[in-house]
């Protein structure tokens, strides 16, 4: 699936993306923060509905948040010192620096759960384009399974592996592995011999009728709609109000296990 498909299929639920999906952890972003020596500018690319954007704004001083889907633009937070921008699904030099900003001047650019669905070699032209020399750094991020209790996690886990697999991308193994195998030509942050991933996790206090909107946002789940089949039918949703109420507790913490990769542009060519 290409950039310009997913971008289609999430744009057609968008809305549903927005109430669905959970907000990374603010230690996530004081973490990135705090391996870029200046704080002026970041970029986010694949910015969706503006889940990092948000948190971005909080540290640095502007920050410019780009997207191929409208629809997902139209639903991200107005804040005063972001700027979102539509851009093409391949984007040109030209396109770049008038949208995003001229070379050598942006100290962060962030990916959050897009950079499997990105022509990386081109991509990574680009971001190392922009990027301040040495220290501006490039992050990616994204989440595996949640977990909720044993009697849910149970239905997911079947959902995600077996139920799910024929609609899953190519790309979605990346994710499964936590972006180790990814291709990630960047030096090591300081303070770190690596690139990652290092981990954290997001948590969101969830109702079931907001559990299954999130799993309504899911890639497969939309692909296997598109293809007539209905994922989420009577029986599966009244065994996990069976499971979901085992407890009493209507409502619960969903915890997403939250990895990142992270490196800096050093003295490299865009090559």
């Amino acid at each position: 699936m290409s950039q310009r498909d997913m971008a289609e299929l999430f744009g057609k639920q968008a809305q549903r993306y927005v109430d669905g999906r959970p907000s990374y952890p603010p230690q996530l972003f004081q973490f990135i923060a705090s391996k870029t020596p200046s704080h002026d500018l970041a970029w986010d690319v694949g910015t969706g509905s503006g889940q990092a954007a948000r948190s971005l704004a909080e540290i640095y001083k502007n920050v410019v948040a780009t997207d191929v889907s409208p629809k997902q633009l139209e639903l991200a937070p107005k804040l005063p010192n972001v700027r979102y921008e539509l851009t093409s699904p391949v984007v040109s030099t030209a396109e770049l620096q008038q949208k995003v900003s001229a070379d050598s001047t942006v100290d962060l650019v962030t990916i959050a759960m897009a950079l499997h669905w990105f022509d990386r070699p081109n991509f990574y032209r680009q971001a190392k384009r922009l990027l301040k020399k040495p220290h501006g750094v490039i992050a990616a991020c994204g989440y595996t399974m949640p977990r909720v209790t044993g009697p849910v996690d149970s239905i997911y886990e079947k959902f995600y592996s077996m139920d799910s697999n024929p609609y899953w991308s190519p790309t979605h193994k990346l994710v499964i592995d936590e972006y180790r195998d990814m291709d990630f030509p960047f030096e090591p942050v300081e303070g770190m011999e690596d690139t990652g991933p290092v981990r954290f996790v997001a948590e969101r206090a969830m109702g079931l009728d907001e559990f299954l909107t999130f799993i309504r946002s899911t890639s497969p789940y939309l692909k296997a709609r598109e293809e007539g089949v209905e994922l989420l039918g009577r029986d599966v949703v009244e065994r996990y109000e069976r499971a979901w109420n085992e407890d009493g507790e209507e409502e619960k913490t969903v915890k997403f296990p939250v990895f990142l990769r992270i490196g800096k542009v050093g003295n490299s060519s865009m090559d």
